[in-house]
């Protein structure tokens, strides 16, 4: 056993010989022969930590300490983080020849570990950026971003290694080539790929916490279908395929599934169907009737006969991705879904309904990255709608749950979504712009982020380029919640187009006539196209929403920066006496 600290100056570890295994931190590979394996980057950082500290025995409150700073994880992950490098390493727990813990006080590498060296000279310069940045998308699985505090720890275990691990991991910018162009992002695939929607399941009338999780699994069934590069997934929020059939609407999609979900004390009853809407045939349906705590199992189980019966071809990797489910925990996960089914609400009570089911979620579960991201979003709502007396706080809780949820599982597109949306938030646009891409990247058919990054683009003065993404984010949710139409309409406003404006906001009020901010920018419109009486309506309308409405307190907290939007506005609103 032993450690190794070179001092030679013309050299530097670019990675570790442990034991058989040579170890590669800058793409989360061991590789031992012929035989190369990818870890998870929270992994990979525990076997350097403990990789410095060979023959040392490292507690676990260090290593969270350490490896989790700022964050609140419970001892789970750090369990799940060595379990996976142990069958990695083929190592038994039993007799290990790695990773051997000892009882009540920690892990001890036992191995020989020592670096490898390579000639600065032949190493590149390291781009410099800040500790927000993120993975590039073809290794979005093998990274994640590190704290100032982690760096401290690891350059006093060992300088030389800990230099070139961050330096390639945490210190390198997007390379320029795998940054989609606008083009790319607003590239149409339907015309090649088939498209599918998933309906909010039927429930019993007048119960709540059922339409909460019925609508909350259709949501997660369009998440995990949307990660199969074959298909392109279409969001709709609040249509049943009982609406379509009464209404005779068309499907926005050529497969429609629908369903019912029945929650009893005893179980879940839950019925599925699969239609090709050009033919009218029902190509699959299935009923499930199991215990509450099966729950995940049903999902997995729908989502695996679904893509058997579509016409895709799923990847070998794609297929580990759907069989990776994001918690085990099956109350911890109904929890989670009635959270964003509330959440999808967009109202001041449900966001607090939504934030108490997130936080259910994750005290029964600690690990569970997606319920951090929900909770940051309602936290965020909060700062954004002035719901809250201490919006600081919030927007810092936000951020602080956001990271939470990166460092737990850096590959999953709604962390980038909800990284994107607090940055913004804090009017760190940039920022929000590159985590908006990775999202999107990650999943094609996030509709929510191509509207982020339309509703970033107003912000800093391009509202040019925020119809066309808030049109792809329209087509690929249909059924678009208010937010959307109040984006379209204030680009279009501040491009001059009051008609179009005018139009957009009109269908925002339609859908949500008690949100402040569309009423603020319906006024603005009718005073830009000279109805000053129906401004002045508005204005009442205003007042009676938030008594003592002021202006320049509610731009506060607005994520606009762009000081000529920002006055064209202001300068609006004071014609009616705002």
């Amino acid at each position: 056993m032993s450690t190794h600290n070179s001092s030679d100056a013309g050299s530097i570890a670019a990675g570790w010989q442990i034991g058989e295994w040579r170890v590669e931190p800058a793409v989360n590979e061991i590789r031992q022969g012929a035989d190369t394996l990818r870890i998870e980057p929270k992994a990979m950082e525990v076997l350097i930590f403990l990789a410095g500290r060979a023959g040392h025995v490292v507690s676990r409150d260090e290593l969270l300490s350490a490896l989790w700073p700022g964050t609140v994880v419970g001892d789970d992950a750090l369990s799940q983080a060595v379990i996976k490098l142990r069958k990695a390493l083929r190592d038994p727990a039993k007799s290990p020849q790695y990773i051997e813990t000892i009882p009540k006080r920690g892990y001890r590498l036992v191995a020989t570990a020592k670096p490898i060296e390579v000639d600065k000279a032949r190493l590149p310069e390291p781009s410099r950026q800040s500790d927000t940045g993120f993975p590039t998308p073809a290794r979005a699985r093998a990274r994640s971003p590190r704290r100032a505090a982690t760096v401290a720890v690891v350059l006093t275990l060992s300088v030389a290694c800990g230099i070139v691990f961050l330096a390639t991991r945490y210190k390198q910018e997007l390379p320029t080539a795998e940054v989609p162009t606008m083009d790319d992002l607003l590239a149409d695939r339907s015309a090649v790929l088939p498209t599918v929607a998933v309906m909010p399941f039927e429930t019993e009338a007048d119960d709540a916490e059922q339409a909460y999780l019925a609508r909350g699994i259709a949501a997660d069934l369009t998440t995990d279908m949307a990660a199969i590069s074959g298909l392109r997934m279409i969001s709709v929020s609040t249509l049943t395929g009982r609406d379509l059939q009464a209404s005779g609407a068309k499907s926005p999609a050529r497969y429609l599934v629908s369903g019912s979900l029945h929650r009893a004390a005893d179980g879940l009853k839950v019925n599925v169907r699969l239609t090709d809407t050009h033919s009218g045939q029902l190509l699959w349906a299935e009923r499930y009737q199991r215990p509450l705590r099966d729950l995940v199992v049903v999902e997995e189980e729908i989502v695996g006969r679904l893509v058997s019966v579509l016409p895709v071809k799923i990847s070998e990797s794609e297929k580990r991705q759907l069989a990776g489910r994001y918690t085990r925990n099956p109350e911890a996960y109904e929890y989670f879904l009635r959270g964003k089914g509330a959440f999808l609400a967009r109202s001041q009570s449900e966001n607090e309904n939504a934030k108490a089911m997130y936080g259910k979620a994750i005290e029964l579960d600690p690990s569970f990255a997606r319920a951090y991201a929900g909770l940051a979003f309602t936290y965020t709502a909060d700062y954004r709608n002035q719901w809250t007396t201490d919006g600081p706080r919030a927007l810092a809780k936000a951020v602080e749950l956001a990271k939470t949820a990166l460092q737990i599982d850096p590959h999953l597109a709604e962390v980038y979504g909800v990284l994107g949306y607090v940055h913004s938030t804090r009017r760190e646009h940039a920022q929000a712009v590159k985590y908006l891409h990775q999202a999107i990247v990650l999943d094609r058919s996030y509709a929510d982020a191509y509207a982020h990054l339309g509703a970033v683009h107003t912000h800093i003065g391009q509202p040019e380029r925020t119809v066309p993404l808030l049109r792809m984010a329209m087509r690929l949710n249909p059924d678009a919640g208010f937010i959307y139409f109040l984006v379209m309409g204030r680009a279009y406003l501040f491009q001059g187009d009051t008609e179009q404006a005018s139009i957009n906001l009109r269908e925002a009020l339609a859908r949500n006539p008690a949100d402040l901010e569309t009423r603020i920018y319906t006024a603005a419109n009718f005073v830009a196209s000279g109805n000053l009486e129906a401004a002045r309506w508005e204005v009442e309308e205003i007042r009676h929403l938030q008594e003592g409405f002021a202006t320049d307190v509610w731009l506060q907290t607005s994520p606009m920066t762009d000081a000529r939007t920002k006055q064209r506005l202001i300068s609006l609103l004071s014609r009616v006496g705002l």
